[in-house]
């Protein structure tokens, strides 16, 4: 009985017959509007917008080179789950992501919740970091997301933007098991979106380590005992990435820790860029860009001019 059901069921002519003319078929469907076209028409909303992951999108890569001159971000501890570095719980009022949505008319009732919220990156970006449990060694393991930008206290997302203003690249630091807990994507992208060139900790999570390689940002791991915490790193240091130059799988790169006083310490640390494929992904600034000019380079001139 159920095999004489499947044979109707994948019928090919029953499919061409529902949905050779699905409009006629189905009134209901007909009558939803939807714009036309090649390019989707984003509309102004703040559960879906346009993801900046293109943006000033060439053909020929960018040659990545030294990270130089990066400051400290935040210095986390061990065990920071991917929910404390993105949380898709609620959204608090007083946060980035809350005052943004406030700022567009968006009454607190309907916050929703960051997982709701997912497909709009200007939500998903200010709540990164952002978990109101995520500890920064820089503030003494305040909880919340806070950092210190110049001395100031303020939250990571403020600080990271004028960072970027700036253009000053930053780091992380981490302990065990950065990036454990649920495959979040966004973890990775909210990383990149915030500026960050490179995390470095004592050991990821495999899921997370290769989705910060997707999204071009270069996972560093420490050599023997050296850690945030041994080093004695205080957040008011500069950072240097040396030996990127000519990048292979798990090579060894010297990071070069300078605090105020100009006293340069510098280690040996391990790059996790762990295959060949990673390496092509991180030289193209990520996986998606990797993936479009792939796609564009087998286009014929007259779709790429498109």
């Amino acid at each position: 009985e159920i095999q004489s059901l499947m044979k109707l069921a994948m019928n090919p002519a029953t499919f061409r017959k529902l949905y050779a003319n699905l409009a006629e078929t189905n009134p209901m469907w007909k009558k939803v509007s939807a714009p036309t076209g090649q390019v989707y028409s984003w509309p102004a909303s703040t559960y879906i917008a346009e993801p900046p992951f293109f943006k000033d999108f060439a053909m020929q890569p960018r040659r990545p080179g030294n990270v130089s001159g990066a400051k400290v971000l935040a210095i986390l501890g061990d065990s920071v789950t991917t929910d404390h570095i993105s949380p898709a719980g609620s959204i608090k009022p007083t946060s980035p992501a809350g005052i943004y949505l406030q700022e567009n008319d968006v009454a607190v009732a309907d916050f929703n919740s960051y997982g709701a919220r997912r497909g709009n990156h200007d939500v998903m970006m200010r709540g990164t970091f952002a978990n109101v449990r995520i500890k920064n060694l820089m503030l003494g393991g305040k909880e919340g997301g806070m950092t210190l930008y110049k001395g100031e206290e303020m939250p990571i997302y403020e600080a990271a933007m004028r960072y970027i203003a700036d253009g000053t690249p930053t780091v992380v630091f981490g302990g065990e098991e950065y990036g454990t807990g649920s495959s979040r994507d966004w973890a990775a992208k909210g990383t990149q979106l915030l500026g960050v060139k490179a995390v470095i900790a004592r050991s990821f999570e495999r899921i997370h380590r290769s989705n910060l390689v997707g999204m071009g940002v270069l996972p560093l791991q420490f050599s023997g005992n050296d850690s945030a915490v041994t080093l004695g790193l205080k957040g008011d240091e500069t950072v240097d990435v040396v030996g990127l130059d000519d990048i292979h799988p798990q090579q060894e790169l010297k990071l070069r820790i300078t605090p105020p006083d100009g006293r340069v310490v510098e280690i040996t640390v391990k790059s996790r860029i762990d295959t060949a494929i990673e390496v092509d992904y991180y030289k193209h600034g990520g996986i998606l860009p990797f993936v479009l000019r792939e796609l564009m380079s087998r286009a014929g001139p007259a779709k790429k001019a498109a």
